[in-house]
């Protein structure tokens, strides 16, 4: 009987049972906002600092971006990753820190080499049709030129414009004064193409920034905080608490009850002689 009272614990625990609390309203207001962000090869280069410490280009959109996600709140986040393709990593959702958790764990070259600029624009088009016309934004980030996939950027960021989707490019990289031995040489290591990124952004009636510090990420922060939330469709969430601790606890201490007896049968008796 003891034995199938903790295999009944056991299995309790394993079930993973929760209290489900009562509805909860989400935020009722906000924006659809995608991020796009550039894993092509050229984004391993390590011509970025942080606190005076070389790091890759990936490295610091993963840093200045993670702390601009955890912000956002009353938006739904998603997250686009594009190389040679582009494909959804995250789609949206209030869940602001699983966005970022998927942003963190973002590879080099998990997409391609190349940067597919007007495929990852084409793709967040679709995402983001069926969201409320006032509230589609994309943000996309890229250090380099388009040179992939199936659609051209300019005609992608048309797709846009007709769509309601405002598109707010980011350019990342060091300048080639500021890029190391091969700056100082006078060979670039920046193949940025501004001056598309900066259509891109006129033709959707966004806005094009650089980023190379926390300060300058922060204008971006402020001008999509300028955008007007959009009523969202009311959402109920119910707050769950799991227990299998519980069952599990019990399971542990009648395991321990249980071995004290078998180690140590005459225990119960040197105990009532002591008392």
């Amino acid at each position: 009987a003891p034995l199938a009272l903790l295999w009944l614990l056991l299995l309790c625990a394993a079930a993973r049972p929760q209290w489900v609390g009562e509805p909860l309203p989400l935020p009722a207001s906000g924006r659809d906002l995608l991020l796009a962000v550039d894993v092509s090869g050229s984004m391993d280069y390590a011509d970025m600092l942080w606190d005076d410490e070389p790091i890759s280009r990936l490295e610091l959109v993963k840093r200045l971006l993670g702390d601009f996600i955890e912000d956002r709140r009353g938006d739904r986040v998603g997250l686009i990753l594009f190389g040679s393709q582009a494909y959804l990593q995250a789609p949206l959702t209030f869940d602001r820190h699983t966005v970022r958790t998927w942003l963190d764990e973002a590879l080099i070259g998990i997409a391609g080499k190349n940067t597919a600029i007007g495929d990852a624009i084409g793709l967040a088009v679709k995402r983001l049709r069926q969201r409320p016309a006032q509230s589609r934004v994309l943000v996309l980030i890229t250090d380099g030129a388009n040179n992939g996939g199936e659609i051209e950027p300019l005609t992608a960021a048309q797709l846009a414009a007709e769509e309601g989707v405002r598109i707010y490019t980011i350019g990342i990289g060091a300048d080639p004064q500021q890029s190391g031995v091969l700056g100082a040489l006078g060979f670039s290591t920046l193949d940025l193409d501004e001056t598309s990124l900066r259509a891109i952004a006129d033709a959707t009636g966004g806005e094009y920034f650089r980023a190379r510090s926390q300060a300058e990420l922060s204008q971006i922060e402020l001008t999509l905080d300028r955008l007007e939330p959009v009523a969202q469709q009311p959402t109920l969430a119910r707050p769950a608490r799991a227990l299998y601790a519980w069952p599990l606890a019990l399971a542990l201490l009648g395991s321990l009850l249980l071995a004290s007896r078998t180690l140590w049968p005459d225990l119960p008796q040197r105990l009532r002689r002591r008392a």
